[in-house]
């Protein structure tokens, strides 16, 4: 089986539809993409205390890589193998990210984090087990460049969703030839809605495979865990993101698995569940509080053995 490799030194600062790419698969042929991942930011950060003298790219991505065939109205499906990770990582406040911006105050906090054999040394007395997962993945949008920072977009970017683990497919809708797939931002571990805003942040390398659905028209990403479909909703206000995420799960429902509108009705209302995603937003911010989320990520989950009754 053929594995590409791509180093962290064919990594950008964002998504752009002009990207030149880096490499140029066949989908559905099983071959893998390795895409190193770079920390250097953070390093930095620990340097300087300082935002402004971080040179670093702040969650850069590696690639982009073009998928022949792919185009608009496709859903290209990215299926993780398998995350390595470094052995040390990075726990990080940035002043006024983050939901705990008031109680951290005004001042970095830099800690590092040791990663061994799959276990994440939080505190001299806390460890909990390594749960290493993509923060950053998407393809281009068509008519914008996008932020590996904020917000998350229709085709992907910086979603921070414990979902996109090893074993999972994420599934991306394509606005662009080729999609122009790139991933960053891996994490050791992170809790599900990331609180601080940063996680376990950590360089490592993500394997992947990628596969093509042609005429898919996904209104957002999409995840299959292997044990749950899992839709994005994006949206400002809150309940907007709310509502498309069930709207799109009822959609698997009803227009993917043959559920009556009654039948997914009376399902969901049972056995579908909602949640908060990542800290990032569906909006771009303010710029005078790059940090500072708009809009909101929601998502909608069941579990699969449901859909196969």
């Amino acid at each position: 089986m053929t594995t590409h490799v791509l180093t962290k030194e064919q990594s950008g600062p964002g998504w752009s539809p002009d990207a030149e790419p880096v490499l140029r698969v066949a989908p559905g042929t099983g071959e893998r993409i390795a895409f190193e991942t770079d920390d250097a930011a953070y390093a930095q950060m620990e340097e300087f205390r300082d935002l402004s003298k971080v040179t670093a790219t702040l969650n850069p991505i590696t690639g982009p890589v073009f998928v022949e065939g792919a185009e608009s109205g496709d859903a290209l499906a990215v299926t993780i193998h398998d995350i390595e990770l470094a052995e040390q990582g990075w726990s990080l406040y940035i002043p006024g990210a983050g939901a705990l911006a008031d109680p951290m105050g005004e001042e970095f906090y830099v800690r590092r984090i040791p990663v061994s054999d799959g276990v994440v040394r939080l505190t001299d007395s806390i460890s909990c087990p390594a749960r290493p997962m993509v923060g950053c993945i998407g393809v281009a949008a068509a008519e914008q460049d996008m932020s590996t920072v904020m917000p998350s977009y229709p085709t992907g970017g910086n979603m921070d969703l414990t979902d996109a683990r090893p074993g999972s497919t994420v599934y991306l809708p394509v606005q662009v030839p080729g999609a122009l797939l790139a991933i960053g931002d891996i994490h050791a571990v992170m809790s599900r809605g990331e609180s601080s805003f940063v996680a376990i942040e950590i360089a490592g390398r993500a394997t992947v495979s990628v596969d093509l659905l042609k005429g898919k028209n996904l209104r957002a990403p999409r995840v299959d865990t292997g044990d749950e479909i899992v839709c994005v909703g994006l949206g400002d206000p809150v309940q907007t993101s709310i509502d498309r995420a069930y709207e799109d799960l009822f959609a698997v429902l009803t227009d993917e698995r043959g559920f009556s509108a009654g039948d997914a009705y009376t399902v969901m209302s049972a056995l579908a569940h909602t949640e908060l995603g990542g800290p990032t937003g569906s909006v771009a911010p303010d710029p005078l509080h790059p940090f500072r989320a708009i809009g909101q990520v929601t998502l909608a989950r069941i579990a699969k053995d449901v859909l196969g009754r």
